[in-house]
């Protein structure tokens, strides 16, 4: 299978019923629905509609979606809907992005934990944030947060990490001015991470004492609390990775940077090489290694089909979690309110949006037929059949034991 042809559906269609029987025991249900959903994504098993072009008189057969989030193919449409919601929210100032990383030994024990370690990552990385910009010390002012969450690192391994895009500025404290930041500094990352690190702490000793927690293998022992009180202790001697990069180059950058990153999957097909008898064979980009001429920081890795899948299936998130949110003057609740606020500070006029054409797909409205566009001429097609899906997607179900 030659580049660029290969996806992460033919790898689950290939190897993936094999390694369900294998790994019966040790797949969740969500991770058993999303490979069900990528393996039907855009084929007959879904459903579709055959097309005309009442212009260049072009036939076609689409195929619907699964839009499942995990799903490479998803995302695209998905992303293009999120960011024409959001343009309404960028003000006319420098906007900065930072990156809050949990250190490895919490990285290990997210896995069985997702729901509580990420909620604590998304929250106290939005509460420091807050907090620090709030002390007349670093900013005073009100600041808007939007937050993203990666759980992966570019070799498909649990790297759980946030990406905060912030203004850089904010609304003063009495909420009578526009308080903005030096140019090309935001805040401190030496101390938004101590407050990162302490607050994490503390609220992960919390959840453990209220039992939130689960621990398993190496670390069942830490479900005791003096050996979870040690294990702590190092953590709060070693530096927590927080990092602030340079400001984006006005509102368009951000929304380019926001479309790379909101609906982004553990690995895209474009980085899909080969599927052979030796496995797959992806790129990856080695973030420790400098890029010197004889040790490029782009790689090429081949793991076993079987890895490739436990990896990517590491990356699945627990029914309903929200991996994009919003705080501060942007949460939803008084959003409208405070944007307005701070345009009347900054003496600019609300924005105004405007929605592009998507050409060679379909686009849908809540519950509204969709509509398809041809992608030779851009006319709206004549939907000539209805195919029907064959079934729901959904996780195989369970072996019945005889009792």
């Amino acid at each position: 299978m030659g580049p660029g042809a290969l996806e992460v559906a033919d790898i689950f269609r290939t190897h993936g019923p094999a390694f369900r029987a294998a790994q019966r025991s040790h797949l969740s249900l969500g991770q058993l629905k999303a490979m069900s959903a990528i393996e039907q994504c855009r084929t007959a098993a879904l459903g579709g509609h055959v097309l005309r072009c009442p212009d260049c008189q072009q036939d076609q057969v689409s195929y619907n979606s699964c839009r499942n989030r995990h799903c490479p193919k998803c995302q695209a449409n998905a992303a293009k809907r999120w960011l024409e919601a959001r343009q309404a929210d960028l003000l006319p100032v420098d906007y900065y992005h930072v990156v809050f990383t949990l250190p490895a030994p919490i990285s290990d024990i997210a896995y069985y934990n997702k729901a509580v370690v990420y909620g604590l990552l998304f929250e106290i990385a939005a509460e420091t944030l807050i907090t620090i910009a709030a002390d007349p010390k670093h900013l005073g002012a009100q600041v808007g947060v939007t937050l993203v969450l990666h759980t992966w690192g570019s070799a498909l391994t649990h790297h759980p990490h946030v990406h905060g895009i912030v203004p850089g500025g904010g609304i003063s404290l009495d909420g009578k001015r526009w308080v903005s930041c030096k140019p090309g500094f935001f805040l401190s990352v030496r101390v938004l991470s101590r407050l990162f690190r302490r607050r994490f702490l503390e609220s992960l000793e919390e959840a453990h004492h209220d039992g939130k927690l689960q621990f398993f293998g190496d670390h069942a022992g830490l479900a005791d609390p003096k050996a979870f009180a040690k294990w702590l202790a190092p953590l709060r001697q070693c530096e927590w990775v927080v990092y602030a990069k340079r400001p984006f180059a006005g509102p368009e950058a951000v929304l380019a940077y926001l479309s790379r990153y909101t609906h982004r999957v553990a690995i895209a097909n474009s980085r899909l090489l080969t599927m052979d008898e030796r496995g797959v064979t992806f790129r990856w980009k080695d973030y420790r290694d400098k890029g010197e001429p004889d040790r490029p920081r782009h790689k090429t890795m081949t793991l076993s089909a079987d890895e490739f899948m436990r990896r990517f299936l590491l990356h699945v998130l627990p029914g309903g979690f929200h991996r994009i949110r919003h705080f501060g003057l942007i949460a939803n609740h008084g959003r409208t309110e405070k944007l307005a606020r701070a345009r009347e500070l900054l003496g600019v006029a609300p924005a105004v949006i405007t929605e592009a054409s998507e050409v060679g797909t379909e686009t849908e409205v809540d519950g509204v037929r969709p509509t398809f566009v041809c992608a030779h001429c851009g006319a709206a097609m004549l939907v000539l059949e209805t195919l029907v899906r064959g079934h729901a997607i959904r996780a195989p179900p369970p072996k019945r034991v005889s009792l």
